[in-house]
Order: structure tokens, then C-alpha cells, then sequence
């Protein structure tokens, strides 16, 4: 591929500057084949190649311009192209990609339209291949829409074309190198002292708890948070479908699903996962999220003495979770009873944690509620904290406060069998009102 010849840059448009940036790319990328670098020399070496074959071309941008192109071409041969400046951007949480002239970023809990562009659908491809090839992943016409994740964790999702009809999309939730405390939930409003308190107590005395949250409102972080309170001397076994989770503790299992191969076979799955953990000696285990008939066998691994489980589903309300819980277990291929499924359910579930990405982009844990136990054929809920909104402020935002119901929980002498004897003024809101009711 010769040089384009860009003799007067005042003239120079996007397509002129976009061949020779080509021509660049190519010219270093033939340069790098047989180099067996370490990453990091390998940029070092790109860097100075990329000078080399610039000067070379005889060709004199403006120093705006050039930088412009270099950092371009960097990240194209060394990242992720167009979008890795907002990888690298820490207040950015999440990267949406519509095509390749729409991206998107969440960024303080509100959505952004970016000036990024792609060059066209291709280079979104090439992008969509770099994140999945390493991974043994793949993406095309007959399997076009792919889970995966990037080195530093963040989880990944790409569909093409014929799914996405304007073009390859990719979404992006990016991974926090630092890992939320429960004290910064606090000083974010997102729960108050009192439950981060008890929440911790239920997770010590071995209560299996269910995260409950729409998408994006902070179940993941809030599993991590959750995770932070397991003891240092039990065998935890995580089970994900790609591995996100922060656990510190030292005795860690991590497992991982696999996709099936271009034949359709060896895929392992979330369920396969969750019954074969049951023969590695867990005393937790921790499934990311349940989305199918997995949910089966995890109630029935939370009924048979695995206690103290912890896992996340999608739902909007505490109520609706018990019902996504058993259109999940009813997909198991199990044909039993709804009696059953709920009995199953209420024996099983100790408390459920509703987190809410709130309309102005914060988020909180807006309700605490015990699972009771069965009342005929209805699974019997007890809200044990809840957040009452008062109005809305400036800007949009969201005024209320996280109460106590005064309504203490019937597992209560398990807490204290594990050495919490938590004080009446955790559970008792100002002024005695009582806010729960069981439902």
C-alpha cells in the first residue's frame, strides 16, 4: 500500500487522513510480525516503529494532528481502538457502542452520547475479535452475539449482524480496580449503618441471601460487598458466567462457564457448575447470577445444608423476585408443583436485598425483607428495611430516607447463635412508626 500523498494539510479531509492512518497501521503491524515481545515492550517498540515509518513518508502534519493520529494508532495496535480512552477514564462506568457512530458512555449515573466514532462496521469487528479471540470465544453470522471479558475484568457483550440490524454493537461494564467497602455504600447514601450492620450479621450466621436489582443498579458490587464479610476459614466457590467477582478471601474456588465449540459441543454451563460444586466440599457457594434452571439446584443446595449461598437475579421488587425464582426453576425441565416450587423457595431463602438504580442514577438498597415461611400457597414476605422516597430535588434527584419497618426477623435467634445480639434501635424507625407489613 503506497503513501497517500498529503502534500497541503489545510486541504486534508477525514477520508485523506483515514487512508493515511491505514497505511501507518499497516506498515507498523507487518513490522511487528515474528516480534516476541513482552507487552510492555511491545508498546514501547510499536511507539517507535510507528515514529520511524512516519518519518519515512516524508509527510509534515500540524503536532495537534500527528499527536492525534499516533495516540489513535496506539490504541488501535495496543487496545481497544476508539473507545480505549474511555477504558482508561475511571469516572466512566459503563461503554456502549450502537454501531460504529454512536457511543455511549454511563458516567455519574447518567447516560452521555461521546464524540468516538469507528471508522464503519469492519473496524467494530476488529475491535469485537480482539476482546474475544484471546478468550477461545467467537462471534459470526450463525452465533452472533457473545459474552466475554477484558484482562482487567470488565464484563463484555457484542452482537452483530443479522441480530443487531444497524450494525455490531458492543457493551461494556467496566471493572473497579478498587473495590467498594461497605463503609463507602454508606457514605454514598446507598444503605445506612444500621443495615450494613445486620446485613453483615445475616451474612456471618449463614443466611442465604438473594440480591434482587434490575440492570446496572449495582447487584455485582453489592455481591462483592456481601462477599467481604464470609469468614477467612471457609472454602468459597464462585460460579459466574464470566468471572467478575472481587472475593479477598484466601481459600477461593473461581469457575467460569465455557460456550460450545463450532461442532456445538463441550459447552458447560451454570447449572453444570453449580451441581458439580456440590461435590468440591464448599462451605459457600456463590453463584453471580441465576437466570435459568441453575435456580433449581441452588435451592436445593440451600435446603441440603449448604448454607450461608449468596446470589444475585434480575427483578424489580422483592415479590417479583420470589416469581422470577419460580419461572427459573420451572425452566429447569422439573415438571413439580407451584405449591412445591414455593415451598422449595420459602424453606430455602432467608432474605432477599432489593438494590435500585434510582431515575436520577444513584443507587440503593431499597428494600430488606425476610422470607417468612408459607401462609397456604403464598410465600409470606416481611420488610425488615425499606426506603420511603419524600419528593424530588434539584437537578432531578431523589430525596427520601432507608427506615427501619420495626418489624424484627423471625431468624432472629440465629444471629445471636452466631454471636449478634443487634440492639432494638437497629430495627425500631423514629417515633416507633412502623412502615413493614407481611405480604
Amino acid at each position: 500500500m503506497a503513501a497517500p500523498i498529503l502534500s497541503d494539510f489545510t486541504r486534508l479531509t477525514s477520508a485523506d487522513l483515514l487512508k493515511f492512518k491505514r497505511y501507518l497501521i499497516e506498515n507498523v503491524g507487518r513490522s511487528m510480525e515474528g516480534e516476541e515481545l513482552q507487552i510492555g515492550d511491545r508498546a514501547e517498540f510499536m511507539k517507535q516503529r510507528l515514529g520511524e515509518v512516519y518519518i519515512q513518508t516524508k509527510v509534515n502534519l500540524p503536532e495537534d494532528i500527528r499527536k492525534q493520529i499516533f495516540d489513535d494508532i496506539l490504541d488501535e495496535l495496543t487496545g481497544f481502538g476508539p473507545i480505549q480512552p474511555l477504558l482508561d477514564d475511571p469516572d466512566v462506568s459503563e461503554v456502549m457502542v450502537n454501531g460504529p457512530k454512536k457511543v455511549y458512555i454511563e458516567k455519574g449515573g447518567q447516560l452521555t452520547k461521546t464524540p468516538i466514532t469507528f471508522d464503519d462496521d469492519d473496524h467494530v469487528l476488529r475491535i469485537i475479535d480482539r476482546i474475544i479471540l484471546p478468550l477461545g470465544r467467537r462471534v459470526d453470522a450463525d452465533s452472533p452475539t457473545v459474552d466475554a471479558r477484558l484482562p482487567d475484568g470488565s464484563r463484555v457483550n457484542a452482537v452483530i449482524r443479522p441480530v443487531s440490524i444497524d450494525g455490531p454493537c458492543i457493551t461494556i461494564r467496566k471493572f473497579r480496580k478498587d473495590k467498594l467497602s461497605v463503609q463507602q455504600l454508606v457514605d454514598y447514601g446507598s444503605l445506612t449503618n444500621h443495615m450494613a450492620e445486620f446485613i453483615r450479621a445475616c451474612v456471618i450466621a449463614r443466611l442465604n441471601i438473594v440480591i434482587s436489582g434490575g440492570t446496572g443498579s449495582g447487584k455485582t458490587t453489592l455481591l462483592n460487598v456481601l462477599s467481604s464479610f464470609i469468614p477467612e476459614n471457609e472454602r468459597v466457590i464462585t460460579i459466574e458466567d464470566a468471572a467478575e467477582l472481587q472475593l479477598q478471601q484466601d481459600h477461593i474456588l473461581r469457575m467460569e462457564t465455557k460456550v460450545a465449540s463450532v461442532d456445538g459441543t463441550g459447552a458447560v454451563t451454570i447449572r453444570d457448575l453449580v451441581r458439580n460444586s456440590l461435590r468440591m466440599r464448599p462451605d459457600r457457594i456463590v453463584v453471580g447470577e441465576c437466570r435459568g434452571g441453575e435456580a433449581l439446584d441452588m435451592l436445593q443446595a440451600m435446603n441440603t445444608g449448604h448454607d450461608g449461598s449468596l446470589t444475585t437475579l434480575h427483578a424489580n421488587t422483592p415479590r417479583d423476585a420470589l416469581s422470577r425464582l419460580e419461572t427459573m426453576v420451572l425452566m429447569s425441565g422439573m415438571e413439580l408443583p407451584l405449591k412445591v416450587v414455593r415451598q422449595q423457595i420459602s424453606s430455602a431463602v432467608d432474605l432477599i436485598i432489593q438494590q435500585t438504580r434510582l431515575k436520577d442514577g444513584s443507587r440503593k438498597v431499597t428494600a430488606i425483607t425476610e422470607v417468612v415461611g408459607m401462609e397456604g400457597e403464598i410465600v409470606v414476605l416481611t420488610d425488615i428495611f425499606k426506603f420511603e422516597q419524600t419528593g424530588i430535588g434539584e437537578n432531578g434527584k431523589i430525596l427520601g430516607e432507608l427506615k427501619p419497618t420495626g418489624i424484627r426477623p423471625i431468624f432472629g435467634p440465629r444471629l445471636e447463635a452466631a454471636g449478634f445480639k443487634l440492639g432494638a434501635e437497629i430495627f425500631m424507625p423514629a417515633g416507633g412508626l412502623n412502615l413493614g407489613q407481611r405480604r
